[in-house]
């Protein structure tokens, strides 16, 4: 096998096992139809070093209602190209239609957060959150 088509084959390889990432983080607000999209947000070694944060208060004037951040297959095959140095995401903001939450579906999983929670608290209660709805299945929700 050449050297060429060693390198090939790990590039390949390497693509096809990059897999794809997707995190969805829905607020419980109506969602509008307007939003923010950035299809190539620049993140760097790895993902270690994340994208810039989207500022979505100007058009989102009632609230974000759903955040969605993904690494799509191009975004991963750029990563892979680049040796992770470049690590591209999409991310999508989904504005709310009204500041009013509307009902958390029958029989859904909460975490509560007390009013005035300190930063680490805040913190605590979205880690018990993401470990419940990784280990049940299930979405899992964060109240103030």
């Amino acid at each position: 096998m050449s050297h060429r088509t060693r390198i090939a084959s790990l590039v390949a390889a390497a693509s096809f096992l990059a897999g794809c990432y997707h995190v969805t983080v829905v607020t419980g607000l109506p969602e509008s139809t307007t939003g923010v999209h950035k299809e190539w947000a620049a993140g760097w070694l790895w993902g270690l070093v994340p994208p810039e944060t989207i500022e979505s208060a100007k058009a989102c004037t009632n609230g974000v209602a759903k955040v969605e951040t993904q690494q799509a297959f191009l975004n991963g095959l750029v990563s892979v190209v680049t040796w992770g140095i470049f690590t591209p995401w999409q991310i999508d903001v989904v504005c709310a239609s009204s500041g009013k939450m509307g009902a958390l579906p029958a029989g859904a999983e909460v975490v509560k957060v007390a009013a005035g929670a300190t930063a680490e608290q805040l913190k605590a209660a979205f880690e018990e959150a993401s470990a419940r709805s990784a280990r049940d299945g299930v979405p899992v929700y964060v109240t103030f």
